[in-house]
C-alpha cells in the first residue's frame, strides 16, 4: 500500500427546490417567506420559475469587455494552499542557498513533506521520533504499509529536507553549516517556488496586499539532471545537519544510522560579465584591509579563500565554516544573517490576480469551450456533470497538477446593463415582454422593493442593491463566503452551462469557521478575514466529515439560486455561463444584522453600509411602515440606544467634555470609518485636531491618539433626546401589533401545563386578519402552528379511530400511509411539543403504550425457540397487532413465525404415529420440504428441514434398492432381501417398496414352508395346488430354491398332458382332454349349439380355441377339489349314470324323430339343421340322421364298423395299451390332476366294460358254433352276414336290451378294444331268420353306398362328364389343402354337382348300408404298405372306381397328376384288367 490519495468525492445530498405556481411567484417576498422555514435549514435553495416566464436577455453583449480573475485551483483550497505555502518556505530556504528543492519519492508517489512535518512535530520532534523509534508509526499513518522499511526512508528524507529547516526556525547554532548531497536526483520532481518579487507590486482583488507568484507546472519531472562535482555541489546553510551530528550531537546518538543520500540540484547561475562578481579578494580592488576580514575567525589572511555574501558582502573563510569548503560555490550564496533575514519576511497576503487580457463575451466563450472540450477530450455538451465536480475536487486537493483558469466575476451592471430588461433601458422591450420590466423576479427590482429593507439604504451599493453580472467557464469558483451583512442573495443563471452550488446553513457558520480554522490555521494566523476575502474553499466532504451540513445543487439555465442570512455557499462552473445576482434584506434579518455589524468590528473589517444610518431612516419614516417593520425597527432601536447611551456615557466619564453635531449622511462610507475597526460611523465618533479627517468609533476610544482626552470632540448625527422620539413615532405604529405579538408569543411559549387549545391559536389568526397585520414570521409561524395541530388532531383521531382516509389495503397488508412506530412516537412527542393542547394527545399516548406492549411481547416472542405449539399464541398476537393502524415491523415477523410454527405442527403431525401409523410418505415429506423451503430461515426450521431432508434422502436411498431388489433379474435370495429390511426398521416412513420388499419375504416364507411341507408329507401332489404354487412362486421376485423342482413337476405334467392329446385328440378337435376323457356330460341338441358356436369362434380367428363348457367346469372343479382317487371316482361314475342317462333319452328322441310323419319338410336333422335329402348317413351312438355331404362317410363300405358322428366322435380312440402305458408314466410323476383321474376312471371302466362284453360274445360264439353244427353254409353265412349288416337297425331292434345298452356303453369309451368290433359284428349278424331277402328301409334315409356288386357296376357306368367333374372337385381339393383344410370326398362333392343337376331329385331307394361309410375310413389308408404320413397338411387322392382314399406319397401320385388324370387304385386297376380280358 502506498499513501493514501484524495479520496474520490462523494456528492453531499441535494438542498430543496420550488417549483412555485403563477399565484405564488407573483410575490416573490412571499414566497421567499413561505419557502424560508424549508430553506433555511439548508442554507441554500433553488427555485423554477414557471415554465413560461422566460425574459429576454438585454445585456449588451457588444459593449461587455471585462478583464478576468486568474484562479489557480489548488490554491483555491485551504489545506492545500497550506501545502503549498509550506513548500515555498522551504524552497525559499533552499533556494537561498543556491539548490533546488526536489520533493522526494515513496512507494511511487510524491513525499507529503508537510503531513510529515507535521506528525514529526506532533510526535515530539526529530530527536525524540529517532530515540524511540516511531518512523514505523509515521509511516503507517501517513498511509504506507507495514514491513517495507519505509519508515527508514522517511526519516532520511525528513533529516535531509525539513531538519535543517526547521532547526534554522529554532535557532541552534547558526554557525553550524551542513553539505549537501546531491545523490539520485532523477528519483526526485523539482520544485518550482513563487515569484514573490514580480507579484508583489500586482493589484489583488478585492485584497490589497501582494499575492504569491504563478505555480504552474511546479512539479515538473526532472528527466536529465546534470551531476556536478561535489565540491561544486556543496553549499553552507545556517541549520545542523546529518554532517554535523558528531558535533552537536555526539552524546545523543552513539550509533550513526546510514541513510541513503538524496540530493538536491543546485540552481545554475550564469551570471551576466558585466553583473558577476568574484568570490576572491583578487578580483576586488584593494580597498582598506581592515573591511576584508572573516567574521568567524577575525582575520584577513589567505584573501583568496575568503567567501563574499551576495546579500550583505560580509567575508568569511571558505575553512571557518563548518564544516570547511574545498571551493568556492557558483551562483549567489547568503550569509547566515541575510539568510535570517529573508526567512524572516512577512508572508503576503493571498488573493487573485488579474488576466492581462480584456475579453469581450464572444472571445471569453471561445476560449472556455475551447478550454472544457480540450481537457475531457469530448465536445462541451456531451461532458457529465458529475465528471466536472468529481474533477474539480481532485484538481483543487493535489499539489501535483496546476491548472488555472479564469472567471469574469463581479462586472457592474450599472455600466454594461444588467441581463434583465429595465425601464429606460437601452434595450428594447418586446410588447410581449414589458412585464419583465416591473417584474419582481426581475433582479434590478428586487432588492429595492418594499419588502426589503436596502430601500432605506440611500447610496447605490454596486452588488448588493445594483445587480453584479459573473461570466463563468469550466472550473471556474467562487470560494465559500456568506454575504455582505449576512443578507440574503439571489442568483439567475440567464444562458450557459450550469452552475455547481454549496451551502451551509446559517446555524452552522460558526462550525465551519471553527473547522477551517482548525484545518487550516497557518492561513488565519495571517489573514483574520480570510473568508471574508472570497479566495478559500474546503472540500465539502472534508467539512461533511468534521459535522458541518453540507448541500448542493445544480443550477441550470432560467433557474434561481437564493442563499439565506449567514449561510456559507461556494461552487463552480460547469462550463460556460452568464448569471447575474444581488442582495436583498426583509424583516427578518433586522436582528441578524446588527449581529453581523459587531462581528465586522471585532474582525476590523468595513461595513458596506450603515446599518445605524438605515434604522434611523426608517424610523423617520415611522408613519409609513407597516407594524411588522415598525415592530422590528423598534426592538432594533432600543438595542442601538441602549448601546449608544452607555458609549457615550463612557466616553463622558474618559473626560470628552466638547461635543458637536455633524451629519455624518452626508459624508462618503470612505471618510466616516473608524481608523481601528473600520466600522462605518453614523450615530457618533471621536476626532482630534491632531488628526484631521481621522474618527474613531466609540468602542476604540482609546486607539484615536495619544493626545489628551480633552483634546477629543464628540461628533454626533443625534443626541438621545431626538432618538427616544423617534423610536417612540415607531413604536406607536407598531403598538397594536406588538400587544398582539407579545400574546401570541407568551402563547407559543406556555409550558406543558399551560398550553391553552387550538382554538386560541385561531382566534389570534382571525385577529390578525380583522386588523389587517402584514406578513410578518410570528404570523407565519402562528399560522404554521395551527394547521400542524389541526393536522395532527386530525391525524390522532384517525390513528384513534383505526382507520385511515388515504389509505388502500391489498390482501390485508399495510397502509402506504401508515406510520410507523417510531413515526407515532415522534407524532406523540410532535403533540406534546406543540404550542397548543390537543384531547387526542393522551389518548394517542395511551394507544402507543398499547402498541410498545405489543412489541415487546412480540419481541420476546420472536425471541423464543419457534415451536408448533405457539400457534394459538402467535395467531392472537397477529390479531391483537392488526387492529392498530400503525406500520408494525413485528407484524411481518410475526405473519414468517406463525408459518413456521405451522409447518412445525404440520411435521409434527405428519410424524405421530397416533395420527398416521404407517409414517410419512415420500411425498409427504417432498411437500413439507417445499413448503418449508419458501418459510424465513430459523433455526428450528433449519434443523427439521435438515432432519426431514435427511429422511428423505435415507428414505429414497432405501425406496430405490428395494426397487432394485424387487426387479433384479434374476432374483435375490431370501438372504439378501432380509439383510435389506434391517436396514429399514427404524425408519419412521412410509416406504412402499421396502413394505413391498417386507411382503415378499412373507410370502416367499410361506412358500417354502408350503413346499416343504409337500415335500415332508410324502403324500401325492395335486395339479391344482402345485400350479397354483407355481403361479404364486413366480409372482414372488425371490430367488426359491424348490421352485426348480416344482417347475419340473409341471412340466413333466404338461408333457404328459400333451402327450394324451396327441394320443386321444384328432384333427381340429374341440374337445379339451377333460372333456374327452369324462364321461361326456352334454349330449343332444344344446351339444350341437356349442359346437356350432365354438366352430364359428375358430373359423373367424383362424386358431384353435378351448372353451370350457360349464357343466365340465363343475366337473373339473369336483375332481380338483376331491381330496383322494376315491372320491374323484366316485364323482365320475355320478357323471357316467348321467351320461347314460342322458343318451338313452337322445336316441329315443333322434330315432322316434326319423319315424314317417306327414309334414318331411318341418324334419331336422343333421348338424346343419335341414330336413333330409340325398344320401343320409345314421350315427350308430345318437342314432340321429346326417347328410352324407356335411358329413365324412365311413373310410370302408365294406368293413363292418359303427359309424359314429362328429358330435359323438371325440377321439381317436388308441388301444387299450397305450392308454395303460400313459397311466403308467402318470403315476411315477406323482401328480394327481384332473385329467389322471379320468384316465384312471376311463380303464378301469373299459376293463369293466370289456369283461362284460367278453361274456357276450363268448354266449353269441358258442351259440354259432351250435348253428353251424347245424350244417350252415359258408357262402350262404357270408350273403347271410352281408345282407344282415345292411339291414343291421332291423336287427338291432331284435337284440336284447341288455346287448344294446352294452353296445352303446361300448361306443361311448374312447378307447379302442377289439371287444367293440366283435360286438358289432355281433350286432350285425343278429339270430337267424327266414325272411331275410327283402328287407324294407327306413323311410327318408337314401344310403350312399349299395352293395358291393352295385357299386362296382355304378363305377362301370362313369360318363366323361362325371370325369370332367371329378377332375374338377380334385382341383378344389388341391386349392383346399393349400389352405391348410381337409378335403371333402369326392363322391360327396359328386353327389352335391349331380343333385344341383338334378335340380333336387326325389331320393333314390338306395339300401341304407351304403351309409356306413364312415369318418374312420376316409382316415385310414387302404395301400398295402401305408407310410402313415405325419404333419398339418397330408394329400389325399380318391380311388374313381371304388371310391376309396389313398395317401398321395403311397400310392406314388403327384398332386398335378390326380388333378388332371383320373386315378384307379392297384385293386380297381386289376379287377378291371381280368374283365377285359
Amino acid at each position: 500500500m502506498t499513501q493514501r490519495g484524495p479520496a474520490e468525492f462523494t456528492p453531499p445530498p441535494e438542498c430543496p427546490v420550488f417549483e412555485p405556481s403563477w399565484e405564488e411567484f407573483a410575490d416573490p417576498f412571499a414566497f421567499i417567506n413561505k419557502i424560508r422555514p424549508i430553506a433555511e435549514k439548508t442554507g441554500i435553495c433553488k427555485v423554477r420559475p414557471p415554465p413560461d416566464w422566460q425574459p429576454p436577455f438585454a445585456c449588451d453583449v457588444d459593449r461587455l469587455h471585462f478583464t478576468p480573475r486568474i484562479q489557480r485551483l489548488n490554491e483555491l483550497e485551504a489545506q492545500t494552499r497550506v501545502k503549498l505555502n509550506f513548500l515555498d518556505q522551504i524552497a525559499k530556504f533552499w533556494e537561498l542557498q543556491g539548490c533546488k528543492l526536489k520533493i522526494p519519492h515513496v512507494e511511487r508517489k510524491i513525499l507529503d513533506l508537510y503531513h510529515l512535518n507535521k506528525l514529526v512535530a506532533e510526535e515530539g520532534g526529530f530527536d525524540l521520533v529517532c530515540r524511540e523509534r516511531r518512523w514505523t508509526k509515521i509511516a503507517m499513518t501517513m498511509g504506507f504499509a507495514p514491513g517495507k522499511a519505509v519508515g527508514s526512508h522517511l526519516r532520511a528524507h525528513y533529516e535531509r529536507v525539513l531538519y535543517p529547516y526547521n532547526l534554522f526556525h529554532s535557532g541552534t547554532n547558526l554557525l553550524c553549516l551542513q553539505k549537501v548531497s546531491v545523490d539520485d536526483v532523477n528519483e526526485d520532481k523539482e520544485y518550482k517556488p513563487h515569484d514573490l518579487l514580480q507579484r508583489q507590486n500586482i493589484h489583488i482583488q478585492p485584497s490589497d496586499t501582494s499575492a504569491p507568484a504563478r505555480r504552474a507546472k511546479r512539479m515538473k519531472t526532472e528527466v536529465s539532471t546534470p551531476f556536478v562535482s561535489e565540491q561544486l555541489c556543496c553549499r553552507f546553510i545556517i541549520t545542523v545537519g546529518l554532517h554535523l551530528s558528531q558535533f552537536c550531537f555526539s552524546n545523543e546518538r552513539e550509533v550513526p544510522i546510514q541513510v541513503k543520500q538524496e540530493p538536491v540540484e543546485i540552481k545554475e547561475i550564469n551570471p551576466e560579465p558585466e553583473k558577476s562578481k568574484s568570490r576572491y579578494k583578487k578580483n576586488i580592488p584593494p580597498p582598506p584591509v581592515d573591511m576584508y576580514v572573516c567574521l568567524v575567525c577575525g582575520k584577513g589572511n589567505d584573501e583568496d579563500r575568503l567567501l563574499l555574501c551576495d546579500g550583505c558582502d560580509d567575508s568569511y573563510h571558505t575553512f571557518c565554516l563548518i564544516p570547511p569548503l574545498n571551493d568556492v560555490p557558483r551562483g549567489d550564496w547568503r550569509c547566515p544573517k541575510c539568510l535570517a533575514q529573508e526567512c524572516s519576511k512577512p508572508q503576503e497576503a493571498f488573493g487573485f490576480e488579474q488576466a492581462c487580457r480584456d475579453y469581450s463575451l464572444k472571445s471569453f466563450g471561445e476560449m472556455a469551450d475551447s478550454f472544457k472540450s480540450d481537457y475531457f477530450n469530448m465536445p462541451v455538451h456531451m461532458v457529465p456533470t458529475e465528471l466536472v465536480e468529481k474533477e474539480f475536487w481532485r484538481l483543487v486537493g493535489t499539489i501535483e497538477e496546476d491548472v488555472t483558469v479564469e472567471y469574469g466575476a463581479d462586472i457592474a451592471s450599472k455600466e454594461f446593463g444588467s441581463g434583465f430588461p429595465i425601464k429606460g433601458g437601452k434595450f428594447k422591450v418586446a410588447p410581449h415582454d414589458e412585464k419583465y420590466l416591473g417584474c419582481g423576479w426581475n433582479l434590478n427590482n428586487m432588492a429595492m422593493m418594499t419588502p426589503s429593507v436596502l430601500t432605506h439604504v440611500t447610496a447605490d451599493i454596486c452588488g448588493m442593491t445594483l445587480p453584479w453580472l459573473y461570466v463563468g467557464m469550466c472550473f471556474s469558483s467562487f470560494c465559500w463566503h456568506i454575504e455582505d451583512h449576512w443578507s440574503y442573495s439571489i442568483n439567475y443563471l440567464h444562458w450557459g452551462e450550469p452552475k455547481t452550488w454549496y451551502g451551509a446553513p446559517g446555524f452552522a457558520a460558526e462550525q465551519l469557521e471553527a473547522v477551517m480554522k482548525k484545518l487550516a490555521p497557518e492561513l488565519f494566523e495571517s489573514q483574520p478575514d480570510l473568508l471574508h476575502q472570497l479566495v478559500t474553499i474546503m472540500n465539502p466532504n472534508t467539512l461533511m466529515a468534521h459535522g458541518v451540513p453540507i448541500y448542493r445543487t445544480n443550477q441550470c439555465a432560467g433557474e434561481f439560486v437564493i442563499t439565506f442570512p449567514r449561510s456559507y455557499h461556494s461552487g463552480f462552473n460547469q462550463g460556460f455561463n452568464f448569471a447575474e445576482a444581488v442582495n436583498f434584506c426583509t424583516v427578518d434579518w433586522m436582528p441578524l444584522g446588527r449581529q453581523c455589524v459587531d462581528h465586522y468590528r471585532q474582525l476590523h473589517r468595513y461595513c458596506v453600509f450603515s446599518h445605524d444610518e438605515m434604522v434611523c431612516n426608517m424610523a423617520m419614516k415611522a408613519d409609513s411602515l407597516d407594524v411588522v417593520l415598525a415592530s422590528a425597527v423598534q426592538k432594533d432601536m432600543q438595542i442601538m440606544i441602549k448601546g449608544e447611551r452607555e458609549l457615550r456615557d463612557k466616553v463622558r466619564k474618559m473626560g470628552v467634555v466638547q461635543c458637536e453635531l455633524f451629519e455624518y449622511n452626508l459624508l462618503a462610507d470612505d471618510e466616516r470609518q473608524c481608523v481601528k475597526c473600520r466600522t462605518t460611523c453614523y450615530l457618533s465618533a471621536l476626532t482630534c485636531p491632531c488628526r484631521p479627517g481621522v474618527q474613531v468609533c466609540l468602542h476604540h476610544a482609546h486607539d484615536l491618539c495619544s493626545c489628551p482626552v480633552s483634546n477629543y470632540t464628540l461628533n454626533y448625527r443625534f443626541t438621545l433626546d431626538d432618538l427616544y422620539p423617534m423610536m417612540n413615532a415607531v413604536r406607536q405604529r407598531a403598538e397594536s401589533y406588538d400587544e398582539w405579538a407579545s400574546r401570541v408569543t407568551e402563547v407559543m411559549k406556555a409550558k406543558l401545563d399551560k398550553k391553552r387549545n387550538v382554538t386560541v391559536f385561531r382566534a389570534f389568526l382571525e385577529e390578525s386578519d380583522e386588523k389587517a397585520f402584514p406578513e410578518n414570521d410570528l404570523l407565519r409561524q402562528l399560522r404554521l402552528v395551527t394547521q400542524d395541530a389541526e393536522k395532527c388532531s386530525s391525524v390522532a383521531q384517525q390513528l384513534l379511530n383505526g382507520k385511515r382516509q388515504t389509505r388502500y389495503r391489498t390482501g390485508g397488508g399495510n397502509s402506504i400511509n401508515q406510520l410507523t412506530v417510531e413515526e407515532m412516537r415522534s407524532f406523540v412527542r410532535q403533540l406534546y411539543n406543540l404550542p397548543c393542547s390537543l384531547t387526542q394527545a393522551p389518548l394517542l399516548k395511551e394507544l402507543l403504550n398499547s402498541i410498545e406492549d405489543f412489541q415487546q411481547h412480540s419481541e420476546k416472542l420472536l425471541s423464543d425457540e419457534v415451536s408448533a405449539d405457539s400457534v394459538s399464541e402467535v395467531e392472537s398476537l397477529l390479531e391483537e397487532g392488526s387492529r392498530f393502524d400503525v406500520c408494525l415491523p413485528e407484524l411481518l415477523l410475526l405473519r414468517e413465525r406463525l408459518e413456521q410454527a405451522r409447518w412445525l405442527a404440520v411435521v409434527q403431525q405428519a410424524e405421530d404415529l397416533v395420527l398416521n401409523p404407517c409414517g410419512l410418505s415420500l411425498d409427504s415429506m417432498r411437500r413439507l420440504i417445499d413448503r418449508g423451503v419458501g418459510l424465513t430461515p430459523h433455526p428450528s426450521t433449519e434443523r427439521t428441514m435438515a432432519r426431514l431432508q435427511e429422511l428423505l434422502t435415507v428414505s429414497e436411498e432405501l425406496e430405490e434398492k428395494a426397487q432394485g431388489l424387487l426387479k433384479a433379474r434374476p432374483p435375490e435370495s431370501l438372504e439378501t432381501l432380509r439383510s435389506m429390511l434391517t436396514q429399514v426398521d427404524g425408519v419412521p416412513a412410509y416406504l412402499p417398496n421396502c413394505l413391498l420388499l417386507q411382503d415378499t419375504v412373507n410370502r416367499a416364507k410361506e412358500w417354502l414352508q408350503e413346499a416343504e411341507d409337500l415335500q415332508v408329507g410324502g403324500q401325492t401332489l395335486v395339479l391344482s395346488s402345485l400350479s397354483d404354487m407355481v403361479l404364486r412362486a413366480h409372482a414372488i421376485p425371490v430367488r426359491l430354491e424348490p421352485l426348480d423342482q416344482l417347475e419340473v413337476l409341471v412340466s413333466e405334467v404338461q408333457a404328459w398332458k400333451e402327450s394324451a392329446a396327441k394320443t386321444f385328440f384328432i384333427k381340429n378337435s374341440y374337445f379339451t382332454l377333460l372333456e374327452v376323457l369324462c364321461p361326456r356330460w352334454e349330449v343332444g341338441s344344446s351339444l350341437k349349439k356349442k359346437m356350432r358356436k365354438m366352430k364359428g369362434e375358430c373359423m373367424s380367428s383362424g386358431k384353435k380355441k378351448l372353451v370350457k363348457l360349464d357343466s365340465m367346469s363343475d366337473v373339473e372343479r369336483a375332481l380338483s377339489d376331491s381330496k383322494d382317487s376315491a372320491s374323484a371316482m366316485f364323482t365320475l361314475a355320478e357323471v357316467r349314470l348321467k351320461e347314460l342317462e342322458s343318451l338313452c333319452a337322445l336316441r329315443a328322441a333322434n330315432e322316434s324323430k326319423l319315424l314317417p310323419t306327414a309334414d318331411c319338410a318341418a324334419l331336422k336333422v343333421c348338424m346343419c339343421q335341414k330336413p333330409p335329402m340325398g344320401a343320409m348317413l345314421q350315427c350308430e351312438l345318437c342314432r340321429d340322421a346326417f347328410h352324407s355331404v356335411c358329413v365324412r362317410g365311413p373310410s370302408d363300405p365294406l368293413d363292418p364298423e359303427a359309424w359314429l358322428c362328429p358330435l359323438c366322435l371325440r377321439s381317436t380312440k388308441p388301444p387299450l395299451a397305450k392308454i395303460q402305458t400313459l397311466l403308467s408314466s402318470l403315476q411315477h410323476i406323482r401328480v394327481r390332476l384332473p385329467e389322471g383321474d379320468a384316465l384312471r376312471y376311463m380303464i378301469e371302466r373299459t376293463v369293466s366294460w370289456q369283461r362284460r362284453a367278453r361274456e357276450v360274445i363268448d354266449s353269441y360264439d358258442h351259440s354259432l358254433t351250435s348253428q353251424e353244427c347245424r350244417g350252415a353254409s359258408p357262402t350262404q353265412s357270408h350273403r347271410t352276414t352281408g345282407h344282415k349288416r345292411k339291414v343291421r337297425h332291423y336287427i338291432t331292434d331284435c337284440l336284447s336290451s341288455e346287448v344294446e345298452e352294452l353296445m352303446v356303453e361300448g361306443l361311448l369309451l374312447q378307447v379302442s378294444v377289439p371287444e367293440t368290433q366283435q360286438l358289432y359284428r355281433l350286432l350285425l349278424s343278429g339270430p337267424p331268420t327266414t325272411n331275410t331277402s327283402h328287407t324294407e328301409h327306413p323311410p327318408y334315409l337314401t344310403p350312399k353306398h349299395s352293395s358291393p356288386q352295385r357299386e362296382v357296376r355304378s363305377g362301370d357306368a362313369i360318363t366323361s362328364a362325371e370325369k370332367k367333374a371329378k377332375r374338377r372337385m380334385n382341383r378344389e381339393d388341391a386349392e383346399i389343402r393349400d389352405r391348410g383344410m381337409k378335403p371333402k370326398s369326392k363322391k360327396q362333392r359328386m353327389v352335391t354337382e349331380k343333385r344341383r343337376e338334378r335340380k333336387a331329385a326325389s331320393v333314390s331307394a338306395s339300401d341304407v348300408s351304403q351309409s356306413e361309410d364312415s369318418e374312420e375310413d376316409m382316415t385310414q389308408c387302404p395301400a398295402e404298405n401305408c407310410l402313415q404320413p405325419e404333419g398339418e397338411e397330408v394329400y389325399w387322392v380318391q380311388c374313381d372306381c371304388c371310391n376309396r382314399w389313398f395317401h398321395m406319397i403311397c400310392v406314388g401320385v403327384s398332386a398335378e397328376l390326380a388333378a388332371e388324370e383320373d386315378y384307379m387304385c392297384v385293386t380297381c386297376s386289376t379287377t378291371n384288367t381280368g374283365r377285359r380280358k
